[in-house]
């Protein structure tokens, strides 16, 4: 039996595998409240973590039916890019920022340039500086609370932070390594000359955790906290990784011709690489993957945030929004909308807020919202697509996940607006199954690949498939025309 666990923005999710039959035998969540401020503050308290880890575990072993003896590694998945500074005692010194946290824009432009601007990012990060990535939020930390800052310790990201807490090791792995902004994503090496940009301080040897490869483990669960959950002696605990990395692994990405797309709170497209890449765009991230090689990815900032927001607003649960949806036409009758209520990364408008284009005392409907949010949500993530080049353009299918890929309609909206075929794995939620494969893989990695690990566990759904239909197809080329024109027109940007 194998955990996986997944520590996301809205909940931490718990998996029980078992691989010899090849099932899911329990799963649970339990929610995190999310700090927001009108500055684009978006923090998070990691106690809150712990609590909901306990709880999911408690209630996915339960549901299991399992001995909770029989469990052999725990894989964890977490956010990407969240700051967790710890004291000397290991406790933080401040709330973990998270990735969506737009409040530290001014000190991620100034880093880009002391860096050399882009270019210099790219030589020394083999990527370019995002503001949603760590470094500006360790800046942030030191110009505004310095009190905080002195006292630091240690720099995890949340999936490092859960790994501490599980084993008492401060390690971390190249694939959620690459989305803090101090980490060279070509050589897979902490650049302790850019970290001392950031916080001069700050010993980088000190504070930062030690790197350990994918497929080693992090530690051992510590003795007090396996009595507690009733495990074993020697349950270990494996390097896990970020979010989408593990994602990627839970969809079976892990080797090129696949893309990887997740509509979930934020919106993801990843494509496997050999290789690094090099992209024409600083907006495509040259992340490492966390079982080997290198995981390219755009980031969107608005998906099911932004989804759910206009859903909300008009009172619909998820069976009537989707009916709303259905019973718009294609361009929703000619509205567009910007959904960038979080700012956006991909395109760079960390200041950005929303905007409804195209409004007429005929075309305001219910219906027509709702339609318009799903369709562009799903443009930003087509303008990712594009800017991935041919390891996008290439792949043969879409592999969907998160929550918006249980929608029947959405999955349509994805293969016509993509014009690729669609498919969703059985399990959508799947980072947390990628975390429970990568924790198998690494306590059986001496006589199993992760490429049989995946063949066995990653089951696609048939009754997903989405086949994308030309009339349809060629409806999108010019909706999607309108809203790259809205973008360029400046819309989102403030006045």
């Amino acid at each position: 039996m194998y955990i996986g666990v997944d520590c996301g923005t809205q909940s931490t999710k718990v998996v029980v595998v078992d691989t010899e039959d090849a099932a899911i035998l329990g799963e649970a969540s339990r929610p995190h409240q999310l700090i927001e401020g009108d500055n684009g503050r978006r923090e998070q308290h990691p106690s809150e973590w712990l609590e909901a880890f306990r709880g999911a575990f408690s209630d996915a072993v339960a549901r299991a039916g399992i001995d909770t003896r029989a469990i052999r590694a725990i894989g964890v998945s977490g956010q990407q890019h969240g700051l967790v500074a710890l004291d000397a005692s290991g406790e933080p010194v401040y709330p973990a920022k998270l990735w969506c946290d737009t409040e530290t824009a001014d000190h991620n432009a100034a880093l880009v340039e002391r860096l050399g601007g882009e270019a210099g990012c790219l030589d020394k990060l083999g990527l370019v500086l995002q503001t949603g990535y760590t470094a500006s939020k360790v800046a942030w930390l030191r110009d505004t609370h310095p009190g905080a800052y002195r006292s630091i310790d240690s720099i995890l990201l949340p999936h490092d932070y859960l790994n501490f807490w599980l084993t008492g090791e401060r390690v971390a792995e190249a694939g959620d390594a690459s989305g803090t902004g101090y980490f060279d994503t070509l050589t897979r090496h902490w650049r302790d000359d850019v970290f001392a940009e950031i916080a001069p301080e700050l010993d980088a040897d000190r504070v930062l955790p030690r790197l350990i490869e994918s497929h080693e483990p992090a530690g051992v669960v510590r003795p007090a906290l396996a009595r507690e959950l009733g495990l074993a002696d020697d349950v270990l605990v494996s390097s896990g990784g970020g979010d989408n990395m593990l994602g990627a692994i839970g969809t079976g990405n892990i080797a090129p011709g696949l893309v990887t797309l997740s509509l979930g709170t934020s919106g993801t497209v990843c494509a496997y690489s050999n290789e690094p890449v090099r992209a024409e765009s600083a907006m495509v991230a040259n992340f490492c993957a966390s079982h080997g090689g290198w995981l390219p990815l755009i980031c969107t900032m608005n998906v099911t945030s932004a989804t759910t927001r206009v859903r909300e607003l008009f009172g619909l649960d998820l069976a009537a929004f989707g009916e709303r949806i259905a019973s718009a036409p294609i361009g929703a009758d000619g509205i567009t909308i910007l959904p960038f209520f979080n700012g956006e990364r991909v395109p760079t408008l960390p200041h950005a807020s929303a905007s409804f284009l195209g409004l007429t005392s005929v075309n305001t409907t219910q219906a027509n919202l709702c339609r318009a949010v799903v369709e562009s949500a799903t443009f930003g993530m087509r303008y990712g697509l594009e800017l991935l080049g041919g390891l996008a353009k290439d792949a043969s299918q879409i592999r969907l996940i998160g929550g918006g890929a249980k929608s029947p309609i959405w999955r349509q909206m994805v293969a016509d607006i993509t014009g690729t075929q669609v498919i969703c794995p059985e399990i959508t939620d799947a980072a947390a199954l990628g975390a429970a494969l990568q924790a198998a893989w690494c306590h059986c990695q001496a006589t199993t690949s992760l490429e049989a690990v995946c063949a066995r566990l990653v089951h696609l759904d048939e009754r997903s498939l989405a086949e994308p239909e030309p009339t349809r197809v060629e409806a999108y080329h010019d909706v999607y025309a309108r809203y790259r024109q809205a973008l360029a027109d400046g819309y989102a940007i403030p006045a």
